[in-house]
C-alpha cells in the first residue's frame, strides 16, 4: 500500500492530454486501453471480493468509454468465477463497443433494461460496479443515469441503517462527481471501493472509502516524465496496487507506539472502519515521517463551570471501543469529567499537514483494564504515579525528588536494567500495586474530524458524526466546504 501523500494526482485537461498522447504518438489504441482499464477493476475487485461470497455483479455501464471499461471488466469477472449481469441503457453501437458486446452475449453474460431491476438491487446483487461516467463529464446527469445514481445512492442508506446492502465500486470517478471538486452537492455515490486509472484524478483525495486502488501499469516513462507523476511501484505481476487509507499492517505498531495496546478492530457499521482505519492510517504516516511522541494529544475538558481547560496527555490505546488514556483521578481534567462526562481530543502532525479532532463521551475504564495497563509498566515509570498527587500544591520539586528517590530505593532490587520502552512492549510484570486513584479513561466518539492541509491552502476537511437514524445511532460522512486558509498556518 502506497501513502497517498507519496502520489501524483491530476486535473481533468491533464487526464485528457494523457490519453491523447497515450494514443497518438505513443501508439496505444481505444480498445487497448479499455482492455487495460477493464482488466485491472476485475484484479481490484477480485483482491477484496472473494467470487464465493460475492458471486452477483451488476455493471452499469455509460455510454461513452468509461462503460467501455466496464463491459471489459464484466468479461473478465466472468472468467474469475463471479456472475456479472450488464444495465447498458445507451449502447454505442461503434466499435470497439459492439464488439465487447458480442464477446459478453456469447458467453451468455445478460443484459438487463433499467425497467427489469430489481426495486431493491442489493436484493440481487453483492456487488455494483459504477462505470457509468468517467473525468470527460461534465454538466448533470441525464435519464436514466441520473436515477440509477440515486439508487446507488439509496444503497449507502442501507449500509447506514445496517440492512443487507451491495458493495459499490466507481470506475475511475464516482459518476456525477466533479473531477477535481469531487461531490459539489454533497449527495452523490460514496463507493466502497474506487479504482483509479493511469493517475489518480483530484477528486480522488475526497474519496472516503474503504478500499482506492490505482491501475496504470503500462503507463510509459515519456508521460511520467512530462507530467511530473508520482506513481507507485507494482507489486510482482499486479495490474493494480493500494493505495489510500486502508492498512494491510499497523505502522505505529512497528515503529513501537504502544504496541501492547492498538489493535484496531472494527464494528460492523463500514463508516466505523472508515474512520478508525484513516486515524491509524496518519497516526502511522506521522510515525513514518519522524513526528516525536506522534501519540500526544491535547485533551479538552470543562466542568460544570463550562470553563475548557486543555493539556497533552499520552494516548496508550484505540480499539473500537474508543480512545484510552491514563492519569490521576483526583486530578483537574478527572473532577471536570465527572462533572462533565464530555471532552474532545486533539492530534496535529505538522510535517504530514494533517489534524484529527475527536469528540465524545468520557468513561472510566474496569479496574481489570487498569491493573493489566499499570502491570506493563516498568517499576520506575509506576513509582510515578503513587508520587505524584496531581494538581495538588507543592512547596518544591525536591518533595518530588525525595519520594520518588524513597520508593526507587525501596524497589530497586525488581527494576530491571533495561530501557523502559523495552519493558513496556514485553509486558514485563512488576509487584507494585495500583494506587486507587490512578486509571484509564476511554473516550467514546460522537465526532470526527479529519484536516488535510495542502499547498494550495485550500485545505480538506472530512466529518464523521453520530446521528439518528430511524432510531438507530448511526455514523454519517459529511463533507466540509474547502477551507480557504486565512494565513500561511489556518488550519
Amino acid at each position: 500500500m502506497k501513502s497517498t501523500e507519496d502520489i501524483s494526482y491530476v486535473n481533468q485537461q491533464e487526464a485528457i492530454e494523457i490519453d491523447q498522447m497515450l494514443m497518438g504518438p505513443l501508439g496505444f489504441t481505444v480498445d487497448q486501453l479499455m482492455e487495460l482499464a477493464g482488466l485491472t477493476v476485475a484484479s481490484a475487485i477480485g483482491e477484496v471480493y472473494s467470487s464465493s461470497e460475492y458471486t452477483r455483479v451488476l455493471v452499469i455501464c455509460g455510454p461513452g468509454n468509461n462503460g467501455g471499461d466496464g463491459l471489459v471488466a464484466a468479461r473478465h469477472l466472468h472468467h474469475f468465477g463471479y456472475k456479472p449481469s450488464i444495465c447498458y441503457p445507451k449502447r454505442n453501437t461503434e466499435p470497439p463497443f459492439a464488439g465487447l458486446v458480442t464477446q459478453l452475449e456469447s458467453l451468455s453474460v445478460p443484459f438487463l433494461p433499467v425497467e427489469d431491476l430489481p426495486v431493491q438491487l442489493s436484493s440481487d446483487f453483492e456487488i455494483i460496479v459504477d462505470a457509468i461516467f468517467g473525468f470527460s463529464f461534465h454538466g448533470n446527469p441525464r435519464p436514466p443515469f441520473d436515477s440509477l445514481i440515486r439508487r446507488l445512492v439509496s444503497i449507502q442508506n442501507q449500509q447506514r441503517t445496517h440492512e443487507k446492502a451491495a458493495v459499490i465500486i466507481s470506475v475511475d470517478i464516482p459518476s456525477g462527481w466533479h473531477v477535481v471538486e469531487g461531490d459539489i452537492c454533497g449527495e452523490g455515490i460514496e463507493p466502497d471501493m474506487l479504482v483509479s486509472l493511469t493517475a489518480p484524478k483530484l477528486c480522488a483525495k475526497m474519496f472516503c472509502g474503504l478500499h482506492h486502488f490505482l491501475g496504470g501499469r503500462f503507463v510509459p516513462q515519456s508521460i511520467i516524465d512530462k507530467f511530473k507523476l508520482k506513481l507507485p511501484p507494482y507489486p510482482g505481476t499486479s495490474m493494480c496496487v493500494r493505495i489510500g487509507n486502508f492498512p494491510e499492517t499497523n505502522s505505529s505498531a512497528q515503529k513501537g507506539i504502544f504496541t501492547a495496546s492498538v489493535n484496531l478492530e472494527v464494528e460492523e457499521n463500514p463508516i466505523d472502519q472508515v474512520e478508525l482505519y484513516k486515524f491509524q492510517k496518519w497516526l502511522g504516516d506521522a510515525s513514518e515521517a519522524g513526528v516525536k511522541e506522534p501519540h500526544y494529544m491535547v485533551l479538552s475538558t470543562a466542568g460544570k463551570d463550562a470553563k475548557p481547560s486543555s493539556r497533552m496527555v499520552s494516548l496508550e490505546g484505540v480499539n473500537k471501543d474508543g480512545f484510552v488514556w491514563h492519569t490521576n483521578y483526583r486530578s483537574r481534567k478527572a473532577r471536570e469529567i465527572s462533572e462533565n462526562p464530555h471532552a474532545s481530543l486533539l492530534f496535529y502532525w505538522g510535517p504530514i499537514k494533517c489534524q484529527v479532532r475527536v469528540e465524545g463521551f468520557v468513561e472510566q475504564v474496569s479496574d481489570e483494564e487498569s491493573e493489566r495497563y499499570f502491570s506493563s509498566l516498568p517499576l520506575d515509570i509506576q513509582i510515578r504515579p503513587i508520587v505524584s498527587k496531581q494538581s495538588t500544591l507543592i512547596h518544591g520539586r525536591e518533595i518530588l525528588h525525595h519520594q520518588y528517590k524513597e520508593f526507587e530505593e525501596k524497589y530497586h532490587d525488581s527494576i530491571p536494567s533495561v530501557p523502559s520502552r523495552s519493558i513496556l512492549l514485553v509486558g514485563i510484570q512488576t509487584s507494585i500495586a495500583r494506587p486507587k486513584h490512578w486509571g484509564g479513561y476511554r473516550l467514546i466518539p460522537e465526532f470526527f474530524e479529519f484536516w488535510q492541509g495542502e499547498e494550495s491552502q485550500v485545505h480538506l476537511k472530512f466529518r464523521y458524526c453520530v446521528e439518528e437514524i430511524d432510531g438507530r445511532r448511526v455514523w454519517t460522512i459529511h463533507r466540509l466546504v474547502p477551507q480557504l486558509a486565512e494565513s500561511a498556518s489556518s488550519l
